[in-house]
């Protein structure tokens, strides 16, 4: 797991980097390649009777998918609209939002602790976009970041509640079927194509190493791993995202996210804490 967050936190860096590729052109080839990493990896995880099992894996399946490719497109373009540190602090309330998400729609209690969360990380989301507003700074891709863990919440919703009623959703083909909508829902508005052979290297190594390799040992680690250990060690690509931006590609984060930013995740980090020493 601790793998698994390096390689998700080295989009930042490497978008960075690129020479020609813009937004929703981006995101297309990133997906592409991760639709053509994934139908080279299911098979060897999953045997090749994986693609029958798409094909009757029920609307619980394809509405994961559309989630799935929410949380592609979404944190993409808004990597190319902000900071990365802005999108990594966003994406970061996730697990905060499905708890909302899970009481609201599946009725799941929310702990006290958890709505404390809520509310400290809350107050740091809101002074970081605040503290932009009042300096001029555009929250488009800020805006754009918050739908990336919008998404999440409502796929780990839908999964839940398929589980609850004895329907098992196999999180890794739904990423191939998020990919693969992710693509042809970028592809008008990628046009005209203006990626260098170079954006075209570094966008493949998103979509092998940045995502499809990692979104495949992500739900492996998900069986063996406790809940709260995958929640702790995933906020790692917080971390190492915002520190690869700044010595990869000298983007430093400013005083409002790195504030905010501390009140997130430390709210995040408490709350999984305290549940982890209470189911102990």
């Amino acid at each position: 797991m601790l793998a698994v967050t390096m390689m998700w936190s080295i989009a930042g860096v490497v978008t960075r980097h690129l020479e020609h590729a813009r937004s929703f052109e981006v995101t297309f080839w990133r997906s592409l390649f991760t639709v053509l990493a994934l139908l080279i990896i299911l098979p060897l995880f999953q045997g090749r009777d994986v693609f029958r099992r798409i094909q009757s894996g029920g609307a619980a399946l394809w509405i994961s998918g559309v989630c799935w490719c929410g949380m592609f497109t979404f944190f993409m373009v808004a990597i190319t609209l902000s900071t990365v540190a802005n999108v990594l602090v966003t994406m970061s309330i996730g697990p905060l939002l499905t708890a909302l998400a899970s009481r609201i729609f599946i009725g799941h209690r929310v702990p006290a602790r958890t709505w404390t969360a809520i509310i400290v990380a809350g107050c740091g989301i809101g002074y970081m976009y605040g503290s932009q507003i009042s300096q001029g700074v555009s929250l488009a891709g800020t805006l754009v970041a918050l739908c990336v863990p919008i998404s999440g919440a409502a796929n780990w919703t839908v999964t839940q509640h398929a589980h609850a009623q004895g329907q098992e959703v196999d999180l890794v083909p739904a990423v191939l079927i998020g990919a693969v909508l992710s693509c042809l829902v970028t592809l008008p508005l990628a046009y005209p194509f203006q990626a260098s052979n170079h954006d075209l290297a570094l966008l493949a190594l998103l979509g092998v190493v940045q995502l499809a390799i990692p979104s495949a040992l992500s739900v492996l680690c998900a069986r063996v791993l406790k809940a709260p250990e995958v929640s702790l060690l995933a906020l790692l690509e917080v971390i190492f995202g915002i520190l690869l931006a700044w010595v990869g590609a000298n983007e430093v984060p400013g005083v409002n996210v790195l504030a905010g930013g501390a009140l997130v995740i430390g709210s995040l980090v408490l709350n999984e804490l305290i549940g982890w020493r209470n189911r102990g």
